[in-house]
């Protein structure tokens, strides 16, 4: 089930129902919300997004509170989350999926938020959004992918790729706006060759990972899986987490496989990648692509989760085209 697509003038609402709002710089949340103005989207806010405890989060109830509300409200078209963080899987068992459901609506963030889409996917069946945070669109410089690519996929109902950016960046453009690193943006990194067509599932790994044996995780079966994770992560937890996910019984029937370009603290580098996806009987004869534009590493593609994909890898050749 997808949402209805944004239009001009719609209303699109912020929530932070993993860490507060409160930690984003005033000046940050300026840029994003002038930003989705000249989009000609009117932004609102739920009342509880800038509460915080001593983890910079709030209460289940106000998180919830926001999450339903902005699902009923018939003004709102668009959620986006402030930010990700450590503890939106607190949130699971309260959510009113049959209200979502009733109320369908795009939801777009990462990293913390894969929990609440996947939920959602697998209670609703609605299409959820894998791509920025409310955060991410006050980022000066380096933005127009990433605009591009929320634009494609939010906007109107063609299909679109997930195409090689011309230029990639890892540093901490949030605490200083004007010094900024950009590094060309070599081909995506073809570790296995073949051609694969499923439905999108993943997010972030490790926070994927938080949902197998619940109620909450979606079927692999026919996937093409798309996972990512931050510099806490490194090669020898992203392997592990990696594994787990295969020994799901539907594992065996994953399509294909994309890679979000790791952090450069989390020192995965090439050969180790290559090294773990190809000691895998498991994935033996589909495709596997990593360095792609989605993840901790700017700019990032949005990528509906429950979508249809198909992953073209051959040489250097790749092709991720999404069907909406």
């Amino acid at each position: 089930m997808f949402p209805q697509r944004l239009q001009p003038g719609d209303e699109v609402r912020v929530i932070a129902p993993s860490r507060s709002m409160a930690i984003i710089k005033e000046a940050q949340l300026e840029i994003a919300e002038n930003r989705l103005n000249q989009l000609g989207f009117k932004v609102t806010y739920g009342k509880n997004v800038h509460n915080h405890d001593e983890f910079f989060s709030t209460s289940i109830e106000d998180r919830i509170e926001d999450i339903h509300e902005a699902f009923i409200d018939p003004n709102v078209k668009a959620i986006f989350t402030a930010i990700g963080g450590y503890n939106a899987n607190q949130l699971l068992k309260y959510i009113d999926y049959e209200l979502i459901k009733n109320n369908p609506k795009i939801f777009i963030g990462y990293s913390d938020i894969t929990a609440l889409q996947l939920a959602i996917y697998k209670k609703t069946g609605l299409i959820t959004y894998s791509g920025p945070h409310f955060s991410t669109l006050g980022m000066k410089h380096g933005i127009e992918y990433t605009m591009d690519s929320f634009l494609q996929a939010v906007t109107n109902d063609a299909p679109y790729e997930i195409e090689v950016s011309s230029h990639w960046s890892d540093d901490p453009w949030y605490l200083d706006q004007e010094k900024r690193e950009f590094h060309l943006q070599d081909p995506y990194l073809v570790i296995q060759e073949g051609m694969g067509e499923g439905k999108l599932i993943g997010g972030n790994l490790s926070t994927l990972n938080l949902l197998q044996g619940t109620e909450f995780m979606p079927s692999l079966k026919d996937s093409v899986l798309f996972i990512e994770d931050d510099e806490e992560s490194h090669a020898l937890t992203f392997e592990r987490d990696l594994q787990s996910l295969l020994h799901l019984p539907d594992a065996g029937s994953i399509k294909a496989i994309l890679i979000g370009r790791f952090q450069k603290d989390s020192h995965a580098t090439k050969e180790a990648l290559i090294k773990i996806i190809t000691s895998k009987r498991e994935l033996q004869g589909i495709p596997v692509i990593a360095n792609v534009n989605f993840g901790h590493v700017s700019p990032i593609a949005t990528i509906p989760i429950g979508a249809t994909a198909s992953v073209v890898a051959k040489n250097a050749h790749t092709e991720i085209t999404i069907n909406q």
